[in-house]
């Protein structure tokens, strides 16, 4: 009897398949999907060859559908108002005056003194591209004595 488990993503129990004998997630397609994007997303933090290819099949796409943005905008007038306030929400928490969002990194290197550091992850903050941001704490901590 082949032996059962409960999917990491819907939770329901399913058989795992004896090619398989790690399989975290049944073979339903949103699960499926849940687990590949899981997948994608630890590759792009740690494999910097694939960050780069992935980052060149976007670019490659956007030159291929430049107006999609634009369009996706004008379909979807809800979402874009909700962006909206979500951009402004996320620069006041960052403390930029007026909710800018740009972030000039000469401002940012300059108020930061060179050091040795530990970043605490705070939250984990998803905007329209696959892409996620991490907004961390940083703290600056004393460098161990070399003896």
């Amino acid at each position: 009897m082949a032996a059962r488990r409960r999917c990491a993503a819907c939770g329901k129990t399913f058989k795992v398949l004896p090619q398989v004998p790690d399989q975290s997630y049944c073979s339903d397609k949103p699960c499926q999907r849940e687990r590949r994007k899981l997948w994608q997303r630890a590759h792009r933090i740690t494999d910097p060859d694939y960050r780069e290819n992935q980052a060149r099949a976007q670019e490659a796409w956007l030159v291929r559908n430049p107006d999609y943005w634009r369009r996706y905008r004008d379909r979807n007038p809800e979402y874009t108002q909700q962006n909206r306030e979500r951009q402004r929400l996320r620069a006041r928490e960052r403390g930029q005056p007026g909710g800018q969002n740009a972030v000039n990194d000469a401002d940012i290197a300059s108020e930061v003194a060179s050091g040795l550091y530990q970043l605490t992850l705070v939250a984990v903050q998803r905007v329209a591209k696959m892409d996620v941001s991490y907004l961390v704490k940083l703290v600056r901590v004393e460098a161990p004595r070399v003896l």
